[in-house]
This record gives structure tokens, sequence and C-alpha cells, in this order.
């Protein structure tokens, strides 16, 4: 099969808008489809405050464990809004198949969790008791705990080298994965079997601009809100984990290594072998100022600076 390549034209400065925003409570689990979200300095409010740990303190993800594709989260609707407080009749509720439903308190726990790591870093979590412990033990197969991370004692910056000054609870790298619903066509026409936006987890999807186009952009408004990008989105196995069964296979990485590898985008670094899809960034205000804001399906999207060729992309 012959695999196109569009180069992306970048500039995309009318027409493109939010079509989806969806939050992950609960690291490699589903996420949450949201009309609105709100904006903190370390992404959205409530993404990725949650992590399963095996009984080293070591994060539980879909790269090791593909069945937590199959956990689902639920937020109460309330949750969502900006300024909302927990209270006590306030729960994250997880289900997965076989399994009893979980309903984790909002209001923080007292009991803490040393030894918690998620890649480079380490440090304390907030642990959410022997219920939950039991349920992921059972569900996974293997001693495993339920952590949330401690904003109030913990902190975990981001790269300096692309976002000084910048900091994440459990995600990856970045608060923000921005991805165009024309770059998922583009590969979508490459493939046998069409897959779905949520093989990439974006936190932000955007439509109306060119494929590939969000590569280019260094800074974005969304909304009222301004966003810096960082690099470029290396995609790990996750994306060959079909989410509505679990199962792993090939695609879609067998077929963006034709198209979207260091060595076809020819980027300013020496080739890794990596593929790329996505734009991770930082919410520009958050620096400055604390005080929540929000996006919303629907707000536009401008370009405010682009660079010209991959020569210029972070990765």
């Amino acid at each position: 099969m012959e695999t196109k390549w569009m180069k992306p034209k970048g500039d995309s400065k009318e027409g493109a808008q939010v079509i989806s925003i969806t939050i992950y409570p609960l690291k490699s689990c589903r996420g949450i489809s949201v009309p609105e979200a709100a904006l903190s300095s370390t992404g959205f409010r409530w993404d990725r405050q949650w992590i399963v740990v095996n009984s080293k303190g070591r994060a539980c993800t879909q790269r090791v464990e593909p069945s937590l594709a199959l956990v689902e989260v639920e937020l109460p609707n309330e949750a969502l809004s900006e300024g909302w407080e927990p209270n006590p009749s306030s729960f994250l509720v997880i289900r997965a198949p076989g399994m009893d439903v979980l309903k984790v308190p909002l209001a923080e726990p007292s009991e803490v969790a040393n030894g918690v790591s998620v890649w480079e870093w380490s440090g304390s979590a907030l642990d959410e008791g022997d219920e939950a412990s039991n349920w992921f033990s059972k569900y996974l197969g293997k001693p495993s705990r339920l952590v949330r991370f401690n904003e109030a004692s913990q902190s975990r910056p981001t790269d300096p080298n692309y976002a000084p000054g910048y900091k994440i609870k459990f995600n990856d790298a970045y608060p923000f994965l921005l991805i165009s619903q024309k770059s998922l066509d583009v590969l979508n026409e490459q493939l046998k079997e069409p897959v779905s936006i949520n093989r990439f987890r974006p936190n932000i999807l955007i439509d109306g601009s060119d494929p590939f186009c969000e590569d280019l952009w260094k800074d974005v408004k969304i909304g009222e809100n301004t966003f810096h990008s960082t690099e470029l989105c290396y995609r790990c196995k996750v994306p060959t984990i079909n989410q509505e069964t679990a199962e792993a296979g090939s695609e879609p990485s067998e077929t963006l290594m034709k198209f979207r590898s260091d060595k076809v985008l020819k980027t300013n670094k020496k080739p890794q072998g990596r593929i790329y899809f996505g734009q991770m960034l930082v919410w520009e205000d958050s620096v400055a100022q604390e005080k929540r804001k929000t996006i919303k399906v629907g707000d536009p999207v401008y370009v405010l600076k682009m660079v010209s060729s991959y020569d210029d992309v972070s990765v």
C-alpha cells in the first residue's frame, strides 16, 4: 500500500476550533469527554490526578498492563465546574469488566505512600486505602495500590530545556496534548482498519486545520487562553492497543513509521527510530497566575506564532 505524505501548511488562523476535550483522571485508564474543562498550572483539573502503582511503587500503565484500557472512570458532573470543591458525598467511580463498582472519595486521604515513581520522577503520594488496593490487585492479578498526586507537598517539573518553570502531575511529560482531526484522517486513509482518536489519548482535539499543521505551531490561542508548544509527542506502544478490547497489534505504529518517523520528518536531531503524532503544550498563563480558567468545545483556535520547517521543531 502506498503511503501518502502531506506536508503541513501550518497556518490555520481561520476556521479551526476545539471539537472535543478529554480528561484522564486515572492515568492509562479511559478518559472522560467533557464540554468544558478548568485549566490549572499542571493541566486540566483532575487530569492524571491518580495512578495505579505496583508493589515497588512503580507506575502501572497500558505499556505493561493493557487491561487498564478497559477501566472506566466517572466524576460527578459538578466536579467539572470552575471553583467546585469536593464534599463527603463526592466520589470518583471506577468500573471494569468482571469487577464490582469502586467508589473513591474525592476528599483527599490522609495516608501517605512513599517511594512512588513515574519514569524519572520519584516522591510520595496520597494512598487511597485498602479497598482500592484490593480492587486493583484483583483486577490486575498482582499487588497494586491506587495513589493520588499530592500537590500540597510534591512538585514534578517539566523538562527545563523545553518548558522551564512548568509542572505536571502524573502526566508523561507535559500538561496538555493537542491533535488535529485532519491528522487522524490522513492516518486512517492509510490503514486497512481505521483507528479512533482514543488510541492517542489527546486532551484537546481540533478540526478545521490542515493535517499535521500542529507540528509547526509555537504559540496558539484557544478561546481566551494562550498555549506554548514544547515537543512533538513521541509515541510509545499504547496506540497499538485497541481501547475497546485491550488487545495489542502492530498498527497504527507500523504505518506511522512510514511517514511520521524522525527519519522521514527530518527533524533537527539524529534519528532514533521514533514516531510522532500530536503536539504537547503548556498553558502560558499558568506561570503568571493561578486563577483557574477554562476552555470549551467550540472555542476558536488561532495560531499566534509558528515555525517554517521541521528543522525548527522540538522533538
